[in-house]
């Protein structure tokens, strides 16, 4: 990151005037008056009072996109033409890359450093790729009899409802946003009520870029009020949701009362982490644990949460875990040296705290952490928390806490560890740590998760697809895959 001064930050923040309209058909649209607070966690000041969508804003930006994908020009385009258009936003969210990462550290929490080097690294590189993918895709045409041609054609959707949540506010945007336009289709963004701003200047810098209007709308909103609407909406066919599993649930349900639109859902994770004891660096295999469940406060749906340690070097492991937790910078987010920001908000802290008293009363030892930290700031900062001796049947050790709180299990044996690996509901991701190549096959094999992770945690780029198995959701973003999410297949059979 450039040499941008916490002096310097504070002052931008002081100066920052954010964004408050919808986005709706190209132009700043302020909706029906009504309008929502949206609230700094890293001191619990007001940011911007928001214009608040509700079924009116929501009709009119999936009719904006509708007008748009039957009748505009972008679904007619040539593929490489789009694809400029994605790699001229690329551009320009590079060249307000500073203003953007502000924005999330402000509306979210995330530190300063990590907003501007990781989650503007990756949109940018989201938007660039996937603006260089347009151009490449090709159809089939499958072999036939002599007197036959046979074409299958990969053709958009058309309106795709996306609705993303506020811990990685312009990524997860961008993983949804960048391929559904490469295909051609038209999108109406709905982002949570947390983190709003973000969403919005990347409309902004999206019309600027060259997208015709109506091609991506932004509406602010609640998630039982604009949400719901979107996901009902008859004009959408398709919603793309990250978040939580009980809210996926709620799209299913809607597109089940509504057109039977395609739903494609990237869920919760309760994500295990396996540190054999012939792993190739076990004080490596420790900082990186401790780094995952910490990374972005624990609020990840892939973060490491469950770490599952052979009980010969569980107790090494371990300790340099909590080594690790009990150094942690812990602070302003718009600290350059802050290392672990402000959770979201005071709703989900207590969420969190109370996960936390259940640890105590389910049994595990807690060995570091468990409190509310830098509470004379206004700001909603918890203390990096470990457990170990934990039940794997209690609530620590099953249920997603979405924050910066790790439980340790113990195993003596390869079964047992894959047994307790597979132990949830969930199927995100996983990570495993092993010299043995071998192991590192059948292991992979056997655990139930999306994406495994060998010998490191969190590692990958734009050219492998990310989603989960069993209730962490269905479908792919990332990588070619995701094009699959947001495109029809057509079969066409031409007599000769």
């Amino acid at each position: 990151m450039p040499a941008v001064t916490h002096d310097e930050w504070l002052r931008r923040a002081k100066a920052y005037r954010p964004p408050r309209a919808h986005h709706i058909d190209g132009a700043e649209e302020p909706g029906g008056g009504a309008a929502f607070t949206v609230v700094s966690p890293r001191d619990g000041q007001v940011l911007a009072e928001v214009a608040d969508g509700g079924a009116a804003e929501v009709d009119a930006a999936v009719a904006a996109a509708r007008r748009a994908f039957d009748s505009g020009p972008w679904p007619r385009w040539a593929p490489a033409d789009r694809g400029r258009v994605l790699q001229r936003l690329a551009d320009l969210l590079e060249e307000r890359r500073e203003e953007l990462a502000l924005t999330v550290s402000l509306e979210m929490g995330k530190p300063i450093t990590d907003a501007h080097d990781i989650e503007l690294r990756a949109v940018v590189n989201t938007f660039r790729w996937y603006g260089q993918l347009a151009g490449k895709l090709t159809d089939e045409s499958p072999h036939t009899a002599p007197d036959a041609l046979a074409l299958v054609t990969r053709e958009p959707a058309g309106v795709v409802g996306a609705v993303v949540p506020w811990n990685f506010p312009l990524t997860l945007a961008g993983w949804k946003v960048a391929p559904a336009l490469a295909a051609g289709c038209t999108v109406v963004l709905k982002p949570s009520e947390n983190s709003p701003l973000s969403a919005l200047l990347l409309a902004r810098a999206a019309t600027e870029a060259g997208l015709p209007p109506g091609v991506l709308n932004v509406v602010n909103g609640e998630g039982p009020v604009a949400g719901r609407a979107l996901g009902l909406h008859p004009d959408v066919d398709v919603l793309a949701f990250t978040g939580s599993t009980a809210v996926g649930r709620h799209f299913l349900r809607y597109s089940a009362d509504s057109n039977l639109k395609r739903v494609w859902l990237e869920l919760g994770g309760k994500s295990p982490n396996v540190v054999l004891p012939d792993a190739p660096d076990l004080d490596r295999a420790a900082a990186t644990a401790a780094w995952g469940i910490f990374f972005n406060q624990g609020e990840m749906c892939t973060a490491p949460s469950r770490l599952l340690v052979h009980s010969s070097v569980a107790e090494r492991v371990t300790d340099a875990v909590v080594a690790r937790a009990r150094a942690l910078r812990v602070g302003d987010p718009l600290d350059p040296d802050t290392e672990m920001g402000a959770l979201v908000g005071e709703a989900h802290l207590g969420r969190v705290l109370e996960h936390v008293r259940h640890g105590g009363e389910d049994g595990a030892r807690l060995r570091t952490g468990g409190s509310r930290t830098l509470a004379e700031t206004g700001g909603v900062f918890l203390e990096p928390t470990v457990f170990d001796r934990v039940d794997p049947g209690s609530r620590l050790a099953r249920e997603e806490i979405f924050g910066p709180v790790l439980s340790v299990l113990a195993f003596d044996d390869l079964d047992e560890a894959v047994a307790l690996a597979n132990a949830t509901e969930y199927g995100l991701a996983a990570g495993l740590w092993t010299s043995d190549l071998s192991t590192a096959h059948r292991v992979s094999r056997a655990l139930k998760a999306g994406t495994v992770w060998v010998n490191c945690y969190e590692e990958g780029d734009l050219t492998v697809p990310f989603g989960g198995m069993k209730q962490s959701g269905n479908g792919r973003d990332k990588s070619a895959h995701a094009l699959e999410k947001y495109t029809e297949l057509k079969t066409t059979w031409i007599q000769l």
